[in-house]
């Protein structure tokens, strides 16, 4: 993206900004985020970030909906989540605190406005904070959500999340010193045995007075506008970039020595605030029996841009435990994309997977279609490029530069305009799986750490890449199963208006016990049939076709006979699920509706001129559970303009949810939709039951609506 759409997208941001920034200030927190819904509703996006610097944020930029993470809780419940400790971090979010090992507290709170509900809040406290939220303390982080999901209800663009956070300032409240007080403060510094040093909260040096140039061996001209572990060799280890990190994150004091070669100790405390951290450096005794946060005299080992060594090391960590949860093929992808290449500085992404003696593309980031059209179907022996190779061996390939690779493989450069690369050989036990190709839009030299963790690195996305196979495979083989059972259509019945949908939970193996159906019975009589058999599986799937050709073959009876026969089928195949169904006989001629319930939710209901309701039906037990069950009938009028949603469960029960309330609640939106089409009316019941899209449970839903005018007959 460039940077012209980043600012289109952030037009009339600068209300959000304030609004955060206010709400970190108000909450006494020192840092925060706002994450925002993406257009599908499957992921949130870090847009704004204030009190952190962004590669410190880099691993949790883009997060699953359904990650056991903050503000994934935040926004799928509905909730304030409150880690009032780094022990409650353990416990509750472990993926979390192995990433962030620092002491401090946090909250997130959904962002609900406008009806729709735009992401998560995010607010971080210093480790001093009490482990607990007051009340009072509870209630500011609720207001601070309302304010800023209020500021994106009123942006004049559509809020979106860009590819980078938004960092925005949040500096000190200043306070008067007295006159000439910069020039005084200096002086004073400057008389000092001891280095004084302003880094600011990205970690480069902002200032310098002192003997820090002499304690430090630079001038200051060489340091200002650098990171102290970039500008100075011995101080390049990830060790020193970590106590950065406590200190950003915890706002704690910390403190440590360093050897500057040949024999030089230093000592160096960091003081953070909101808007920095202060360094005091002196002269210190060589430690007894302790080794250094860093003695070498080695040249220090280029960081890529986008993260540093440190950085580069959460990101992994935080990458090895994400890859555990990534589930389809395209989760893998997306996962790479966001957080490998950042990691590594790198440009360019083609995943491709072994299929049938060829590589298949399964994913890419960076190249355009004519490049990819070249590489997509390579034999997994092929010569043309390294990836032959590095399966066949299983060891990877990394190249500097184009007149690198050209040595090797002289027409592998022509393919595309990059200028360095890394062929990673996905193997597990001997047996390719396929290759990861990174490349780099200029030369990079591969430093050894860089090849050890890629190399680890290939051994998981192998194994997520091969699991995320067979997900795949299993699931379309599933769909096509539910597709099948389920019906391809409704029939057109005279006078009367209809609608369905079903939506398979967000996570497993989109098939379940759901199921609708519309018969139609003849010129002015239908049915109309919502079920749910327990479970998400294979075996529920099944069951639910039994039971719909068993009502189909009784379809026409009357209701209670119909559940009843139905019934006894299921008693007799004795299954091991439960079964809810809901059967209404139309009589479009006598405007009128039989119905008759076995253990399944009320329908909604509405007719012209009167308030909505959840309609009360006389109670049946499930069906499968007692052989002679009865199942008793409630008739309800049909006039012109009556509108009737069925629905499962799965609509209305969620954790933290009362179903009924719910309910009433949905039925309550009948009246506004009656002048609409019933799609609208559908996905205005799932948007309000569901907001974030995130499906713990299947959901049919089957609406009719008799049309006005003569009854049909």
């Amino acid at each position: 993206m460039s940077c012209g759409q980043d600012e289109q997208q952030y037009a009339g941001g600068g209300a959000v900004d304030e609004v955060l920034a206010d709400a970190v200030r108000r909450t006494g927190a020192s840092a925060g985020g706002v994450y925002l819904l993406e257009p599908d509703a499957q992921a949130l996006g870090l847009a704004v970030l204030c009190g952190v610097p962004v590669d410190v944020a880099w691993p949790w930029r883009r997060l699953p909906l359904s990650a056991r993470v903050p503000v994934g809780d935040a926004v799928r419940e509905d909730r304030l989540v409150w880690v009032g400790s780094q022990d409650d971090m353990a416990r509750l979010y472990p993926r979390a605190a192995a990433t962030l090992p620092y002491r401090f507290a946090l909250a997130a709170a959904p962002l609900q406005g406008g009806g729709r509900c735009w992401g998560a809040l995010l607010l971080l406290w210093p480790a001093s904070h009490p482990p607990r939220a007051t009340r009072r303390e509870r209630g500011h982080i609720a207001a601070a959500a309302r304010h800023v999901a209020r500021a994106l209800d009123e942006s004049p663009v559509a809020p979106a999340v860009p590819e980078e956070p938004r960092l925005i300032p949040l500096g000190a409240v200043g306070r008067p010193h007295g006159q000439g007080a910069p020039q005084a403060a200096v002086d004073y510094l400057e008389r000092l045995p001891e280095g004084a040093v302003g880094l600011d909260l990205q970690g480069r040096i902002t200032f310098l007075a002192g003997g820090a140039e002499e304690l430090l061996g630079l001038d200051a001209d060489r340091l200002v506008g650098t990171r102290p572990w970039q500008s100075l060799p011995w101080l390049d280890d990830a060790v020193v970039e970590d106590h950065y990190r406590t200190a950003v994150i915890s706002r704690d004091p910390v403190a440590f020595t360093a050897l500057r070669p040949p024999e030089l100790w230093l000592r160096l405390q960091l003081y953070p605030d909101a808007s920095g951290i202060s360094v005091r450096i002196s002269r210190a005794a060589p430690p007894s029996g302790e080794r250094p946060a860093s003695g070498r005299a080695a040249p220090p080992v280029a960081a890529s841009p986008g993260a540093s060594s440190a950085g580069r090391l959460y990101q992994l960590v935080h990458l090895a435990a994400a890859l555990t949860e990534t589930v389809a093929v395209r989760d893998v992808v997306e996962l790479i994309a966001d957080q490998v290449l950042p990691a590594f500085g790198a440009d360019g992404l083609v995943l491709s997977a072994a299929d049938a003696g060829r590589l298949k593309i399964t994913g890419q980031h960076g190249y355009d279609r004519r490049t990819l059209e070249r590489l997509d179907g390579l034999p997994l022996d092929t010569g043309l490029t390294p990836a032959g190779t590095v399966l066949a061996t299983g060891i990877p390939s990394f190249y500097a530069t184009r007149q690198e690779l050209a040595r090797h493989h002289p027409q592998a450069p022509r393919m595309s305009d990059k200028q360095a690369w890394a062929f990673l050989p996905l193997v597990i036990s001997g047996r390719p799986v396929g290759c990861c190709i990174l490349s780099y839009d200029r030369p990079h030299a591969f430093s050894a750490d860089e090849r050890a963790v890629l190399t680890s690195l290939a051994g998981l996305i192998a194994q997520a890449l091969d699991r995320a196979r067979l997900y795949d495979a299993t699931r379309d083989l599933a769909r096509g199963l539910q597709q099948a059972l389920l019906p391809r259509g409704l029939p057109a019945v005279a006078g009367l208006e209809t609608a369905a949908r079903y939506l398979p939970a967000s996570r497993g193996l989109d098939i379940g016990g759901d199921f609708y159906d519309l018969i139609r019975i003849d010129a002015t009589t239908a049915a109309a049939v919502i079920g749910d058999v327990q479970g998400h599986n294979v075996p529920a799937a099944a069951l639910m076709g039994q039971v719909r050709t068993a009502i189909h073959a009784t379809a026409g009876a009357p209701p209670d006979r119909v559940l009843a026969r139905t019934n006894q089928v299921l008693a007799d195949l004795e299954p091991d699920l439960l079964v809810s169904c809901l059967y209404a006989h139309l009589d479009l001629a006598g405007r009128r509706a039989v119905l008759a319930g076995a253990g399944h939710p009320p329908p909604l209901l509405h007719h012209p001129g009167h308030p909505p309701q959840v309609l009360e039906l006389d109670p049946g037990p499930l069906l499968g559970v007692e052989p002679a069950a009865a199942y008793p009938c409630t008739v309800v009028p049909l006039p012109a303009g009556t509108t009737l949603a069925l629905y499962t469960d799965g609509l209305v029960e969620s954790p933290g949810t009362d179903a009924g309330a719910l309910a009433d609640s949905l039925a309550r939106r009948l009246p506004a939709h009656s002048g609409h089409g019933l799609e609208q009316l559908l996905d205005a019941l799932l948007h309000h039951a569901r907001p974030s899209a995130h499906y713990t449970d299947d959901i049919a839903l089957l609406a009719l609506r008799t049309r006005p005018g003569p009854a049909p007959g």
